[in-house]
C-alpha cells in the first residue's frame, strides 16, 4: 500500500493506494539555493533587478508611491517581501507617501485579521493600507480600451500615484498561463466591468488560455496591456515550494522579470501527464483551498490526467464555503454541469456574468469525469448541491470511485494541483 500525503487546509490527508494501481505521483521539483534564507533570496533579487534600475533609484523624486499586493487568497510571504520593498522606497525617498493597495480583484474584501496575518502588526499599524473594491465605480479611473475591445477601468490610486510597483508570486495559472506580474493590475485592481470582459466565455474556451501558456493567450495579452497603461514600473515576485517557502525571486521590469520568473516556475513545475482512471489532487492546502471557487484551479491538473468517464477526487478544507454566491448559483440552480456549460457558452463578452469563468471551467471538468469533493461534513450539502459527490476523507472517496470504476482502476496522484503544469 502506498501512503501519499495530500495538503488539506493547514494539515494533510493521507491517500492509501493499493500496490499495482498507482500509475504516478506528479509533483514539482522545487529546489532552493543551499543554505540560503528566504530573506536573502528576496534581497538578492532586489539587488539585481532585471531590465530595470534599482527600486531605490526609481523612488527618487517620487512623492506618491503605490505598492500593490495580493489578498488573503494568495500565499504571498509579505512579512518577508513588504519590509524590503518599503525599505528600498524610503532609501530612495524618505519623504515618500506610500499606500499599500490590496489587489482583491473580484474576491471579497480582506479582513483586518487577514491583514494582520499577512503583514504583521507593525506594518498594519504604521502604513496606509487600502483594500480594492471592484464594484465601487467611484473608486475607478479610465485607462483606455483593451486589445480585446473591453474598457480598462482601474483603481484611481493607480492614476494618482507617481510610482506604481507590485509584489506577488508566480505559479502556473489555469487560464492566465502564470500568476504574478501583470495580474496585480488586471484583475487585481481593475473594476468589475473590466474583469468581467477579460474573463469572457470565448477567452476562457480559447485553447491558448491554459496553464503555462502565455503565447497567443488572449487573457494574458489584455493583462499585459493593462499593466502598461497603469505604468507598473517595478515588480517583486517570488516562487514558493509546497511548504509556501521562498525558493526563488525575481525583481525589476514588469515584463522581463515576470518572463524570467515564469521560466523558472516552468522548470520547477512542468510534469508529463500520466492518464489514469482516477486522479487525486488538492489546491495545495491553505490559503488556496478555502473555497470551492479556488479549488477549480487544482482540478484542471487532474482533468489533464484522467480518462474520459473517469473520476477526479479533490481534497479541500473549504473553510470559506463556496467562495461566491454567483458561482454557486450557476450549479445550484441547474440540474447538471452540462446545463451550466450550455448556458455560459451563449453569453456574449459584454454581458459576462459574475464568476461565470470559474463555473465554465468547473463545468468542463465535470463533463470529463465524475467529481468527488473531500471536505468536512459541514460542507456536504453545499458540494452536493453543486453536483459533486461528497466524501469525508480521501480514502472514502477512493473507495467510492473504485466502486464506480472497478477494483483494477488505476490512479494518478497530484498532491498539489496548482503547483504543477501538466
Amino acid at each position: 500500500m502506498h501512503a501519499i500525503e495530500i495538503p488539506f487546509g493547514r494539515g494533510k490527508q493521507i491517500a492509501h493506494i493499493p500496490q499495482g494501481r498507482l500509475n504516478a505521483v506528479l509533483a514539482p521539483r522545487h529546489t532552493a539555493p543551499s543554505g540560503e534564507a528566504q530573506e536573502e533570496i528576496v534581497r538578492c533579487a532586489l539587488a539585481s533587478p532585471i531590465g530595470s534600475p534599482a527600486l531605490c533609484e526609481l523612488a527618487k523624486g517620487k512623492r506618491r508611491v503605490l505598492i500593490i499586493t495580493s489578498d488573503h487568497t494568495r500565499p504571498v510571504p509579505s512579512r518577508i517581501t513588504m519590509p524590503q520593498l518599503l525599505a528600498q522606497v524610503r532609501a530612495g525617498n524618505p519623504q515618500a507617501e506610500i499606500t499599500i493597495l490590496i489587489a482583491t480583484g473580484m474576491h471579497r474584501p480582506t479582513t483586518q485579521a487577514e491583514l494582520l496575518d499577512r503583514f504583521g502588526g507593525e506594518i498594519v499599524a504604521h502604513e496606509r493600507i487600502v483594500v480594492h473594491r471592484a464594484q465601487a465605480d467611484e473608486d475607478m479611473a479610465f485607462f483606455g480600451t483593451l486589445p480585446s475591445g473591453g474598457e480598462l477601468w482601474l483603481n484611481r490610486l493607480v492614476k494618482e500615484s507617481d510610482l506604481v510597483l507590485s509584489e506577488g508570486f508566480i505559479e502556473p495559472h489555469f487560464f492566465a498561463g502564470f500568476s504574478g506580474g501583470r495580474k496585480s493590475i488586471l484583475p487585481g485592481v481593475a473594476s468589475r466591468k473590466t474583469v468581467l470582459y477579460n474573463h469572457n466565455a470565448r477567452f476562457i474556451a480559447d485553447p491558448h488560455a491554459r496553464q503555462g501558456e502565455l503565447t497567443d493567450n488572449p487573457i494574458h495579452q489584455d493583462m499585459l496591456y493593462a499593466a502598461q497603461q497603469a505604468k507598473l514600473a517595478f515588480i517583486l515576485n517570488v516562487i514558493l515550494d509546497g511548504d509556501k517557502r521562498v525558493v526563488a525571486a525575481v525583481a525589476g521590469d514588469r515584463e522581463l522579470a515576470h518572463r524570467e520568473g515564469c521560466r523558472l516556475s516552468a522548470e520547477m513545475t512542468r510534469v508529463t501527464p500520466v492518464v489514469s482512471d482516477i486522479a487525486i489532487t488538492s489546491n495545495g492546502g491553505y490559503p488556496l483551498d478555502q473555497n470551492v471557487y479556488q479549488s477549480v484551479k487544482g482540478m484542471t491538473a487532474a482533468e489533464a490526467c484522467v480518462r474520459e468517464g473517469g473520476a477526479i477526487i479533490m481534497c479541500a478544507a473549504l473553510g470559506d464555503g463556496h467562495g461566491g454566491e454567483a458561482f454557486y448559483r450557476w450549479f445550484a440552480d441547474r440540474p447538471d454541469a452540462a446545463s451550466v456549460a450550455r448556458d455560459i457558452e451563449s453569453v456574449p463578452p459584454e454581458r459576462t456574468h459574475m464568476d461565470q469563468w470559474e463555473a465554465q471551467i468547473l463545468a468542463r471538468v465535470m463533463g470529463r469525469a465524475t467529481c468527488f469533493m473531500v471536505t468536512g461534513e459541514e460542507n456536504r450539502a453545499l458540494v452536493e448541491s453543486m453536483h459533486f459527490r461528497w466524501a469525508a476523507d480521501v480514502d472514502s472517496a477512493l473507495a467510492q470511485a473504485t466502486a464506480l470504476l472497478g477494483e483494477a482502476s488505476t490512479v494518478t496522484v497530484i498532491p498539489d494541483g496548482v503547483g504543477v503544469i501538466v
